[in-house]
């Protein structure tokens, strides 16, 4: 007798009647589950495993590309090369291949005992065992039955005695309870399904079955991934002993006791019985938000978003803090934020919810701003200068700001507020930008060579040359390349983070591995959208790549290439990092900071700024450290650790971008007037390095023509005029000739 939900142990505490359930059942499983046994080819995308590598088997394959027959038999001959084996083996099953025969010449029985069949062997005996090998010689024969083949379609055997079958069919059939003989003979039928390809349901009691009809359907139907038949039947037996009605009579944890205590081995099962549980459930409780917000814990996947991801607001003790938050929560999802976000809000809540309990405060009115700075020096004492200090403050803030906005309850104090000065001071980090040596290991092509997987490899460079976020580059479609009228490619992506789509330029290179791997993910997915499809549990191709696959196979090849910093230790590093490498290098090569926030579509100029302030870092570095001589050739020495350090590379930077001349730069303070004019060679506010060199010598032989054509002509105040810059000149060029000529980046700018 079936016990009733309540008494087994571990059920919910809420039990919903099996008749509404029930009627549920009935209108969503399709008929094409109902049947018994349900039966799929080995080229079903979710419950088959491809054909067997084996030509001519036609069982799915569930091991190493091959059916588990040829897979036990590949084992057993000491795991040769795959596709020799598979070449060379016998296609057939076991039970169709054929059975032994007599050892004896015209003999058609099966060989029972020694390469013998039961008569011939009883003859031997009876003739004192002699040498067999002699005694075969010259056997004497026995009588042929009248039918002289097994009923087995494939054996040739002579039937045992008055049976159907030979010595060895007829032994497995009565090992088998004498069933049929027609049924007994089409388990050995070419092409039949055997039993561990089968799903049999009809054990199960009526809602059961049901249940886990529907569960399969929602299976083939969602194609996250490959269910083996045998892992179905193994949660079959399991719920055939449970005595239970229902899948929902014990909760996943209770279910996975039972798996753990009845198999021992979870080979797939628990997880198989949760996923049915929750499809189940889902019906039960399906719709929408109207059923999902009542409750303390909301089951995002009812609401349309992936995976089980769950908001537990039962973590908020207090009914009167939790009503609210529940408003907010679904408003902040309406608006369309991410679930990662309202997520934050939720845990800044519960934490400012165990505050309130434990200073007593009873109700939204007696969060004043008394009770606000008492939290934020809590908040500080638990979090100060950890990054979701700033972030905890302003969710709180944005939900009392959300009541007093949307009047959700006006016993809110007015003067619960929280003020810009409440904040921590932000610290600036500067981009985490590699250092050109790391890059120069990782780039180099004999290292980019040993990526294992073209795909792995792609994102790699995707991810350094456009500077995308892992998880856009990721989330690639197939014809994610855009031309513009002269054919330049560019890659068009969803920037996930601003909730819009963007273009980046790309080169030639990149287009190519990206219209290649266009090719390959249309060949083995033709519905697949996505260019970088999941390798597991994506019969269909079209889940995408996870961000934590793609790191551990990163973080293997960084292993593997044996990347090494400065200081000789292996690298360590994120994909993001990419992404300020190629802001850093865009601004080093003096690409305007616009053009620079448009390719890494930042939403503000202060998110380039980081770049910009690392670049300006960078330039002064070099400035300090080049050679500068004035017009006599003497030396321009700047303290660059003195008071006037800041003062001087500021005017420095000024008299660059606006007295900018082709052989140095300017240092007289760009609000005096030039009395020199033009005549910068003649200025004692000149002044230039070597990365000026090749304009010095070109300008010295132009002023020597120039001179040369004065004097010829009588015009002696001209060339009176350019013998001193010639004298000049020859200064300069001699005074920066007395060290080794210098590429200098800020210089040369």
């Amino acid at each position: 007798m079936t016990a009733h939900p309540s008494t087994l142990p571990g059920s919910p505490t809420t039990w919903r009647p099996g008749s509404v359930l029930l009627e549920h059942l009935a209108n969503a499983v399709r008929p094409q589950f109902l049947v018994e046994p349900l039966v799929f080819t080995a080229d079903d995308p979710v419950f088959g495993g491809g054909a067997c590598a084996v030509a001519g088997c036609p069982r799915s394959a569930r091991a190493r590309g091959m059916c588990q027959g040829h897979h036990l038999r590949w084992a057993k001959a000491g795991r040769p090369d795959i596709r020799a084996f598979a070449a060379a083996t016998d296609p057939r099953w076991k039970l169709q291949q054929p059975n032994a025969c007599c050892r004896v010449s015209d003999c058609g029985y099966g060989a029972a005992a020694g390469g013998m069949c039961q008569l011939h062997r009883q003859r031997w005996a009876r003739a004192g065992r002699p040498d067999p090998d002699a005694w075969l010689a010259d056997p004497l024969p026995v009588k042929a039955p009248r039918t002289t083949a097994c009923r087995v379609e494939h054996c040739r055997l002579w039937p045992q005695a008055s049976g159907p079958f030979c010595h060895a069919h007829a032994g497995t059939w009565r090992a088998n309870g004498r069933p049929d003989p027609a049924d007994f003979i089409a388990r050995f039928a070419p092409g039949r399904i055997t039993e561990d390809e089968i799903i049999r349901l009809g054990r199960l009691g009526p809602q059961l079955r049901l249940e886990v009809a529907y569960g399969l359907q929602r299976r083939n139907d969602q194609r996250a991934g490959k269910t083996s038949p045998a892992v179905v039947m193994r949660v079959v037996r399991l719920l055939s002993a449970s005595n239970a009605i229902s899948l929902l009579d014990l909760t996943e944890t209770s279910w996975r006791e039972r798996i753990s205590l009845a198999a021992g081995d979870d080979r797939g099962q628990g997880a198989l019985l949760a996923y049915l549980r929750r499809q189940v459930d889902d019906l039960a409780d399906a719709g929408g938000w109207e059923a999902e917000y009542p409750r303390d814990v909301w089951q995002m996947r009812r609401l349309g978003y992936p995976g089980d991801q769950t908001l537990d607001l039962g973590k908020i003790p207090q009914p009167w803090l939790r009503a609210p938050a529940k408003r907010w929560l679904r408003w902040r999802l309406g608006t369309g934020l991410d679930l990662e976000t309202v997520r934050r809000g939720l845990r800044a809540l519960t934490r400012f919810a165990r505050f309130c309990q434990r200073i007593g405060v009873t109700g939204l009115a007696g969060i004043d701003r008394g009770v606000l700075e008492r939290w934020l020096a809590d908040l500080h004492a638990e979090m100060g200068g950890r990054q979701r200090h700033g972030d905890t403050i302003g969710q709180l803030n944005s939900f009392l700001q959300a009541i007093r906005q949307h009047r959700w309850d006006d016993t809110l104090p007015a003067g619960a507020l929280l003020f810009a000065d409440d904040y921590p001071k932000r610290v600036e980090r500067p981009p985490r930008a590699l250092a050109e040596h790391v890059m120069a290991q990782i780039e180099h092509p004999d290292n980019l060579a040993k990526w294992p997987n073209p795909a792995y490899l792609l994102v790699t460079l995707i991810l350094i040359r456009a500077g995308l976020r892992v998880s856009d580059a990721l989330s690639l479609t197939r014809d994610c390349v855009a031309q513009d009228a002269q054919g330049a490619p560019y890659l068009r992506y969803f920037n996930h983070k601003m909730k819009r789509e963007a273009l980046v330029p790309i080169d030639e290179e990149l287009h190519a591995l990206i219209a290649a791997q266009h090719t390959a993910v249309a060949k083995a997915h033709p519905a697949a959208d996505v260019l970088f499809p999941r390798p597991t549990k994506n019969p269909d191709g079209r889940a995408p790549l996870r961000s934590a696959t793609y790191r551990g196979a990163l973080y293997r090849w960084l292993l593997h290439v044996d990347v090494r910093d400065e200081h000789a230790r292996p690298v360590r590093l994120t994909p993001h990092q990419w992404r300020h490498t190629l802001g850093t290098r865009l601004i080093n090569r003096d690409v305007p900071q616009e053009v620079v926030r448009r390719i890494l579509d930042h939403d503000s100029p202060q998110m380039t700024a980081h770049y910009a302030r690392l670049h300006d870092t960078t330039v002064r570095r070099h400035w300090e450290a080049a050679r500068k001589v004035d017009i006599t050739g003497e030396q321009v020495v700047i303290d660059p650790d003195g008071p006037l350090a800041e003062a001087s590379w500021a005017n420095q930077r000024l008299g660059r971008a606006t007295q900018a001349l082709p052989n140095g730069f300017c240092g007289l303070p760009v609000q005096q007037t030039c009395p020199h004019a033009n005549a910068c060679l003649t200025c004692p506010m000149f002044a230039t390095t070597t990365g000026f060199l090749p304009e010095h010598r070109n300008h010295r032989e132009q002023v020597l023509q120039i001179i040369t054509t004065a004097q010829a002509r009588g015009q002696d105040r001209l060339a009176e005029m350019n013998k001193q810059v010639l004298t000049n000149l020859d200064r300069i060029i001699t005074g920066l000739e007395d060290e080794p000529l210098r590429e200098d980046i800020a210089d040369a700018g």
